[in-house]
């Protein structure tokens, strides 16, 4: 489905001035706000209308080049939120992963300070601890994706006895202080009488059994804390700040599942390029000669160098469009960089260089060019 021209959903002329949009932002924003019985998906509209058409590099680039010059995400970044699947509870946006071997990974976008849950909360009874770590990655690995591994200290289940806390060779037995029920009773003396209550064996924590010989590596604990490899599939698109979620490669705990393990994806910035959603960002530079008659350039893209033309007449910031050199749109899977799931383009700035130092020459024909300037021709 196509996207609604900015200009529209705001109701203001393109010629609108800074001021004109933001009226029309705030009127619209309050009427169509969820928490006063509006619209929720007008609301994000009116947003990111909004996101780009208050920044005046960001309208230049709409105004020339369309949606294409923005990028799909480039208005996630500020506001009331993001765009898309976005929880205006929690602050958070959410996409799905399948990492395959890893099972379901999840990628939360944190804007707001959204990030993994700590301890073991309430939806599951008993599980591990989740854990947390940052992966850094380079530009050109957050646009194709990558492969990678990480190396953590975590407690995980002891491979000596499987977890089940007894010395290989011996077996579980009867646990004799609660003969196997996993409960204790206690009788409490209250003003009112003699109070039974019911609590977990101290002996075998409520299980019911308890080891013949305790494992002699964790001490009949089921679990030990040792360094663990785990392999990481980052997909093509990811962002700065974003949190891959991997189900079950935390902590471990015996008698219940793994906690979760957050990775907060961290790429280091670029000498040439920026990036806005799928948008690649970059400045080229030419002569005054080149501008003035027209050249060809090779522009540095994520892909490699191509030409791009530079027609003649060419003034100082005008913005040019290599299409499908930007960032792969972010797809919702663990699956290998493909060409064909669309990419953003690629905004090249040129940017024309006055000379500073001048020959004779130079300065002569300089100074003929600005007579016949003045004499018409031109």
């Amino acid at each position: 489905m196509a996207k609604r021209d900015y200009y529209e959903i705001l109701g203001v002329n393109k010629s609108a001035s800074a001021d004109e949009i933001k009226k029309a932002y705030r009127r619209l924003a309050v009427e169509h706000h969820p928490d006063r019985g509006g619209n929720e998906e007008k609301f994000k509209e009116v947003n990111e209308a909004y996101e780009i058409l208050k920044d005046s590099s960001k309208r230049q680039r709409y105004d020339q080049f369309g949606h294409a010059g923005v990028g799909t995400s480039a208005a996630s970044d500020g506001g009331f939120g993001g765009f898309g699947p976005f929880d205006f509870a929690q602050g958070k946006q959410e996409f799905h992963f399948d990492f395959g071997d890893l099972g379901l990974g999840d990628i939360l976008g944190s804007f707001f300070g959204g990030g993994p849950s700590t301890g073991s909360g309430s939806r599951r009874a008993r599980r591990g601890r989740d854990m947390e770590t940052d992966v850094e990655i380079s530009f050109e690995e957050a646009v194709f994706g990558t492969k990678t591994e990480l190396n953590l200290n975590m407690e995980d289940t002891c491979e000596h006895c499987k977890g089940t806390t007894v010395e290989p060779g011996y077996e579980l037995k009867t646990c004799e202080t609660c003969k196997g029920s996993g409960q204790v009773t206690n009788v409490m003396r209250t003003i009112f009488g003699n109070i039974q209550q019911a609590a977990p064996c101290p002996s075998c924590k409520g299980k019911g059994k308890i080891p013949e010989k305790a494992c002699t590596v964790c001490r009949g604990k089921g679990t030990h804390r040792q360094r663990q490899t785990i392999k990481l599939k980052v997909p093509a698109g990811i962002d700065d700040g974003a949190t891959i979620r991997l189900r079950e490669h935390g902590e471990a705990i015996t008698d219940g599942p793994k906690g979760d393990l957050y990775i907060n994806i961290r790429v280091k910035p670029h000498k040439q390029f920026t990036r806005e959603g799928d948008l690649i960002l970059s400045n080229e530079h030419i002569g005054i000669v080149e501008a003035a008659l027209g050249t060809e350039i090779d522009v540095e893209t994520v892909d490699g160098k191509v030409k791009m033309k530079v027609p003649a007449g060419t003034n100082s910031g005008t913005d040019f469009k290599l299409s499908g050199h930007g960032v792969p749109h972010l797809q919702g899977s663990g699956r290998p960089f493909d060409k064909a799931q669309g990419r953003g383009v690629h905004i090249v700035t040129v940017i024309v260089d006055t000379p500073t130092k001048l020959t004779k020459e130079q300065q002569e024909l300089l100074s003929q060019f600005k007579q016949t300037k003045k004499r018409g021709l031109f």
